[in-house]
């Protein structure tokens, strides 16, 4: 497993954001993360990742900026910060977690935690949950690391819907940082959130079998969920335009974390959609509506919208608005 590095160039910042910057090595596109990296400039010379882009795999299509030589050597860590992520790699960086200085519920008190295996369930979700409520998006391993780079966690805090996202390791450059499921649930109530929902990053990893896939996160958190007393609401995956049949209805990923997943928990499923036996017991929930409460908030999944997959975003807002019902 080895890394492919070159060097290069920066030729042009297109976007800078506090948390994420695109710009150009040499032309090619490539993203940094100035917590990690320090600031980039035109002229930098670094040194970037090109392997995702290399080999074709992931969405974006472009390279990782791995070090900037030239104003990110000598960065020093946050203070106080000691918790390696990504430890005995060429990656370690300390930071703070939550563990460490705040206080963590002993019991979740039925607070719903709804677990999504797609990234692109998050915003249906949230709009099911809908406003006036206080949700906490906590990021699984399973896909992208960093929930820096999730371009919906940013759009939902801009609308208010989000107030904070936290990592859980092996996630990283959260606006928290949690070691283990269990401890972010556990500061989520204690904080005095809601709701949680729980999800993998962008761009999730896959290897066309049942249990080699990001997606089985959510099965430990759903039974983390169901022993610190709270209630775990899952968000199927579903499609009727998925050309790849084994993602076509519900999605194999779905069953295969179900199938793993020991304590109670409700499915959240749209009255009216057939095909509900694949998943056994569910909770059927009236989504008339979805759309427009969707409405001005970003919907994708695999370049399909709702026009071309309804039911995939419909799905997943059934698992938000039983979670917000659960509240009443």
């Amino acid at each position: 497993m080895a890394l492919t590095l070159r060097w290069g160039t920066v030729t042009a910042v297109t976007q800078r954001l506090d948390e994420l910057i695109h710009c150009t090595v040499d032309g090619n596109d490539c993203i940094a993360y100035p917590r990690q990296t320090g600031q980039v400039e035109v002229g930098d010379t670094v040194l970037v990742n090109t392997q995702g882009r290399d080999l074709g795999l992931g969405s974006g299509g472009f390279d990782v900026l791995y070090a900037n030589m030239t104003r990110g050597v000598g960065l020093l860590p946050l203070p106080s910060a000691h918790v390696m992520s990504l430890p005995y790699t060429t990656g370690q960086a300390a930071s703070v977690c939550v563990e460490e200085n705040d206080d963590l519920a002993a019991d979740l008190e039925g607070m719903p935690v709804v677990c999504c295996g797609l990234h692109s369930q998050l915003a249906p979700v949230v709009a099911g949950i809908g406003a006036g409520v206080r949700i906490v998006y906590a990021q699984l391993g399973g896909g992208a690391l960093p929930v820096a780079l999730s371009d919906t966690v940013r759009a939902l805090k801009a609308r208010h819907y989000l107030e904070t996202a936290i990592a859980i390791a092996p996630c990283l450059d959260g606006d928290v940082q949690a070691l283990t499921i269990a401890s972010a649930l556990a500061w989520a109530r204690g904080r005095g959130f809601d709701v949680v929902v729980c999800g993998i990053g962008p761009g999730i990893v896959g290897t066309g079998s049942a249990l080699g896939h990001g997606g089985l996160a959510v099965a430990e958190a759903a039974n983390v969920t169901a022993a610190l007393g709270g209630r775990a609401v899952i968000a199927v995956r579903y499609s009727g335009a998925d050309p790849r049949e084994r993602h076509r209805g519900v999605s194999h990923h779905t069953r295969s974390a179900l199938g793993l997943m020991l304590g109670a928990r409700d499915v959240a499923w749209p009255a009216g959609l057939r095909g509900y036996a694949a998943v056994g017991d569910v909770v059927e929930i009236n989504v008339t509506g979805w759309q427009q409460a969707c409405s001005g908030i970003p919907l994708a999944h695999m370049g399909r919208g709702p026009a071309e997959d309804p039911w995939f975003f419909a799905t997943a807002f059934a698992a938000g608005r039983h979670a917000r019902a659960l509240l009443q």
